[in-house]
């Protein structure tokens, strides 16, 4: 890196988990520097927030348009270079299309948006300010996740014909919502969470890692969306059959009620020779199993891993790396985006607008799907 980058947060104060998520991260490889933020919309936490992560009081703004005004009034040399967005869902439009008019790059919280129209928005902010927009789609940090992604692009299964996703938790399976849990409370809100509650908040991380590792993606959808708790105004269980290209058959199963789970995501594909196993509470192991060989255990920092997976890696092999490394990994490849003008970011480097939009659209359609009595219909981003 040529310099430590300036970053500004929107949201994640005092209390918030993912804001810490994102400063830790973002801090890890020493590309990132927080000098910045408007972390809460209470005038007190705001400031008690400002005071712990050691930001000048000048620059902890009571909202991120005073922040945008006053940063952007600055010379270039002092003023933030991107704004973390780390708030609910219903402000991620406002607060990105206000940063990228006002010449910031965005790195956002997932998912994009409210709905499609917001996210349309944020695609033509992003494209009339020429500035970068990433989201926080995790798990495409993973080093082993890119080796899976390797591994099926270079064809080393076949071609694909099953696609497995599952993502289950159980900290919804009560109405911690109606208890004075805040992460909950919002999660569950259609005005603050939009139009899927487990649906928008880990369904869209499954959909991402599906096609991501797989290169495929979905054409059609058959979706079935519950709500077990009584009262709750969102889906808090997701069951989707897919068709993807290539006439591929995939399951996404997504689910906050599954007592007893804490982050069960997983990932299967297989192919016509072979397929793989992957599990986020077991990182650093990829499984391979073959038609006609015996199976393998891929281990992070081992031998036989790709280029780009090796590139992903801090430690030697053993120990053992996680969710903050594979956040990391995001806001690196982020912040060598900015800072190269386009050239140095890989394939697999950041989740960017694209996969903001085609989330989006998997919510719509999902949404659409469950509504209708049609089985099958089209995964369309019109």
């Amino acid at each position: 890196m040529s310099r430590t980058l300036r970053l500004a947060m929107a949201g994640g104060g005092e209390g918030a988990f993912i804001g810490a998520v994102h400063r830790a991260a973002a801090a890890l490889d020493g590309d990132w520097r927080l000098v910045a933020g408007a972390f809460s919309s209470d005038p007190d936490r705001n400031r008690r927030s400002g005071e712990t992560l050691g930001i000048e009081p000048a620059r902890t703004y009571p909202s991120l348009d005073a922040l945008l005004a006053a940063e952007a009034a600055l010379p270039a040399n002092e003023r933030v270079d991107a704004v973390a967005i780390v708030t609910p869902n219903h402000l991620h439009a406002p607060m990105a299309i206000g940063a990228l008019d006002a010449g910031f790059h965005v790195f956002c919280e997932k998912p994009m948006a409210l709905n499609m129209e917001e996210a349309r928005l944020i695609a033509q902010a992003a494209s009339r300010s020429d500035r970068y927009f990433g989201l926080a789609f995790t798990y495409s940090g993973y080093p082993l996740v890119e080796e899976a992604r390797v591994r099926v692009a270079r064809g080393d299964f076949g071609r694909i014909r099953l696609v497995q996703v599952e993502y289950a938790q159980g900290w919804l399976s009560k109405a911690i919502d109606r208890e004075g849990n805040k992460q909950a409370e919002w999660r569950t809100d259609p005005l603050r969470a939009g139009l899927g509650g487990c649906l928008g908040d880990i369904g869209t991380h499954a959909f991402h890692l599906a096609e991501h590792v797989s290169g495929l993606q979905v054409q059609e959808l058959c979706a079935d969306l519950s709500t077990f708790v009584p009262g709750r105004l969102l889906d808090d269980d997701v069951s989707v059959l897919l068709r993807l290209d290539g006439g591929a058959r995939g399951v996404l199963k997504a689910t906050q009620v599954a007592a007893g789970e804490e982050n069960g995501l997983k990932l299967r594909i297989h192919g016509e020779h072979g397929g793989l196993e992957w599990a986020q509470m077991e990182p650093n192991t990829l499984k391979l199993r073959w038609l006609d060989r015996p199976a393998e255990e891929i281990r992070a920092g081992g031998p036989g891993l790709a280029e780009t997976t090796m590139r992903l890696l801090r430690t030697p092999a053993g120990h053992p790396e996680g969710y903050i490394e594979a956040f990391a990994n995001l806001y690196r490849a982020f912040a060598s985006q900015i800072l190269s003008g386009g050239g140095a970011a890989s394939h697999a480097a950041f989740p960017t607008v694209d996969a903001g939009l085609r989330t989006m659209a998997f919510v719509e359609n999902v949404v659409a799907n469950n509504a209708s009595t049609v089985k099958w219909t089209k995964l369309s981003d019109e």
